[in-house]
């Protein structure tokens, strides 16, 4: 008799099952491969006064007086943006050394600080580059610190979508491949402002702070909250999550020059002041003869 009836309870068991099972795949999601094609927003069109300028066959080197906080003081040092245009192969994301169709013509910054910390010393180096079209996020930045514990670097890739290529000596950061959602770049936002300041974001939005600050905080990289707004001359954006404020200060006619910025992260301030500016094809200058153009910019 108990035999009987388990029988039973175990057929009214697989009946319902089934029934359930039949239910749920009656109505099959499908899933499509079709590759969506976004379009991009219109190209910025570089008038003539952008062409003189930005187009001469120079880069554009200035330098700042640095007060960098680190380990809960500030150290003296020097800071250098060098702005140059140059053509871009976006497939492999380097620089174009021939004519190509396919080339963009990209803004790329290159930002350098140098500063002691006690005995040893640090260097960093950031390398943004932006289309100058204007019309989408950077399609390369990448980043290395240098000091004397060891060093790490990182990059990113904006590809379908921003491929993350990362290396440290640190214990739980070591090596790193992963993708990230794309959302607005901290780091491209001082090659946008040279292009267009009115073009920058404000209000509310998703913000992937720049590589130097993810290093040397050991935060995640990865998307945070963000508010900016925007003055006359002045940019400053907000990161509450991260107790994080910058501000850019520039000047308000083409070619928007830089003239200050000041970091303030957990309530300790970085600042850096514009020293001198020079345009130079400094690629070709790099005989002895050539190291006086370092006390130009009162970096020696």
């Amino acid at each position: 008799m108990r035999l009987k009836l388990t029988t039973i309870l175990l057929s009214c068991l697989f009946v319902f099952a089934c029934k359930e099972q039949k239910q749920t795949s009656e109505t099959p999601q499908k899933v499509s491969t079709k590759k969506v094609e976004k379009k991009l927003p219109p190209a910025y069109k570089p008038n003539q006064q952008f062409k003189d300028y930005w187009y001469a066959g120079k880069a554009e080197i200035t330098s700042y007086k640095l007060e960098q906080a680190r380990y809960g003081e500030l150290r003296d040092g020097k800071a250098v943006l060098v702005y140059v245009t140059e053509p871009f192969l976006p497939k492999v994301q380097v620089k174009a050394d021939q004519k190509n169709p396919e080339n963009v013509s990209v803004l790329k910054l290159n930002a350098t600080k140098k500063f002691n910390t006690g005995i040893y010393p640090y260097s960093i180096m950031q390398s943004t580059f932006y289309p100058v079209a204007n019309n989408q996020h950077a399609l390369k930045v990448s980043a290395s610190i240098q000091e004397w514990c060891g060093q790490v670097y990182t990059q990113i890739n904006n590809r379908e979508q921003f491929e993350v290529t990362s290396h440290s000596y640190f214990e739980g950061e070591a090596d790193q491949n992963f993708n990230l959602e794309k959302a607005v770049l901290e780091n491209e936002i001082w090659t946008q402002l040279r292009i267009n300041p009115s073009s920058l974001p404000i209000g509310d939005f998703n913000i992937i702070p720049s590589l130097e600050y993810i290093r040397l905080k050991h935060k995640p990289l990865k998307t945070y909250n963000a508010f900016a707004e925007i003055s006359e001359g002045t940019y400053t954006l907000s990161i509450e999550d991260l107790n994080k404020t910058l501000t850019i200060n520039f000047e308000n006619n083409f070619p928007f020059t830089i003239t200050s910025w000041e970091e303030t992260i957990d309530g300790l301030t970085t600042k850096a002041t514009k020293l001198k500016t020079i345009n130079t094809a400094y690629w070709n200058q790099n005989s002895n003869a050539n190291s006086d153009l370092r006390k130009t910019l009162e970096l020696e």
